[in-house]
């Protein structure tokens, strides 16, 4: 089976390179419209893009040399003398004009599903693959990426799949959009480190945790620094948690008690800086954060978010939080769900890496260092390939 891509600004130009190269036997195997690449795109119509196969070896009757009478010439055609009804059309201008019109019909259904966002063309093995991708809420776009190169491995296999390999497909595929990024939290280097995101994500908690492994496993010497002053609670929580740790806690109600507070940690190993967890709608919340902390060049910044927030709430606290030098996520709540396509797509969004996944209360258990197979396991979890 020999598989190629086209590219043109409609799709009949598509289907006469195809035809022209592949010739009339070639099947369409997908069309999408795809924006042109560089700098000047943005000024240029969209194009279709299709992917077609042709079997190398056809049945013998097919391999028969092509008549050099041009096809629809119908005026020119003399009458045979072994005609026996007028009636009926020759069986080649027949046959021609069936295969056009099962192409046309073909071209036509491909770009009404297109258009309906409906997958129904693809072969079901594909299709499955397609479905299952939506269901984790992936975006449209990224399984479009995953999705073309499994359909063209489907046919180079000559269909001969199953759901074993469509998953090993999968894997690879989802391994390389995670490429990019770097995950997991390697070294507790940095000098200081923030917490920030929307309310109810459960950033104390997930510094207390993070705290344990630096102080249990690491013997890491450990401070918490907290800027929330607005929840009720919050000071205490976190003090609770420092006495379990033996860490000690400061309270920074504006930026000269931060300066005072990291200057008094100054021989800590690592300050953990906790914040006010508030409506990310509210840009006045922002603000309040950028006068109250003073980031410098070695500090660090993870971003927590809920892995239950939905695609476009993440796209929205992404948003407000664009100022800051964020160079990690940190997801909680992953026992509360089971999609978990979200987070592939805001580290793509956000051009940034996983440090921890949490998926629990209990302090420190319940957590885990991001790494692209943990990623890969929670969005491939729910995978059927008995």
């Amino acid at each position: 089976m020999k598989v190629k891509k086209y590219t043109a600004q409609t799709m009949p130009e598509a289907m006469k390179q195809v035809r022209n190269e592949l010739g009339s036997d070639a099947v369409i195997l997908n069309s999408k419209i795809v924006k042109p690449k560089g700098i000047f795109g943005i000024f240029k119509k969209n194009n279709i893009e299709v992917i077609a196969a042709i079997d190398p070896n056809p049945p013998l009757e097919k391999k028969q040399k092509p008549s050099q009478q041009p096809r629809h010439n119908f005026s020119e055609r003399k009458p045979q003398n072994n005609q026996t009804d007028p009636s009926r059309p020759d069986k080649k201008v027949s046959d021609e004009v069936i295969r056009e019109l099962r192409e046309l019909r073909e071209t036509v259904t491909i770009q009404q599903n297109s258009a309906a966002g409906s997958q129904d063309y693809l072969p079901t093995p594909i299709n499955k693959a397609y479905q299952y991708l939506i269901n984790q809420e992936l975006n449209e776009e990224t399984v479009r990426l995953i999705i073309d190169p499994l359909l063209e491995k489907y046919y180079l296999h000559n269909k001969q799949v199953n759901d074993q390999l469509i998953f090993q497909w999968l894997k690879e595929e989802l391994e390389k959009h995670l490429q990019p990024y770097s995950n997991g939290f390697k070294e507790f280097s940095s000098k200081v480190m923030f917490f920030v995101g929307p309310t109810g994500v459960g950033k104390t908690t997930t510094i207390a945790k993070v705290a344990a492994k630096a102080v249990v496993e690491e013997k890491k010497k450990v401070a918490f620094l907290t800027t929330d002053t607005y929840r009720i609670g919050a000071i205490d929580q976190l003090k609770t948690y420092g006495k379990i740790l033996n860490v000690p806690v400061e309270i920074a109600y504006n930026q000269d008690d931060f300066q005072k507070a990291k200057e008094k940690f100054s021989n800590f190993d690592m300050i953990l800086v906790d914040t006010a967890g508030r409506n990310y709608k509210q840009v006045e919340f922002i603000k309040q954060l950028e006068e109250t902390i003073d980031f410098e060049q070695d500090d660090e910044m993870f971003l927590v978010l809920s892995a239950t927030t939905k695609n476009k709430e993440l796209s929205a606290v992404l948003r407000q939080f664009h100022q800051f030098p964020i160079k990690k996520l940190i997801f909680t709540k992953l026992d509360e769900t089971s999609e978990y396509g979200p987070i592939l797509n805001i580290m793509k969004e956000g051009n940034a890496g996983l440090a921890f996944l949490s998926d629990g209360q209990d302090v420190p258990d319940d957590i885990k260092e991001g790494s692209t197979e943990q990623i890969i396991s929670l969005i491939l979890g729910g995978w059927n390939h008995d």
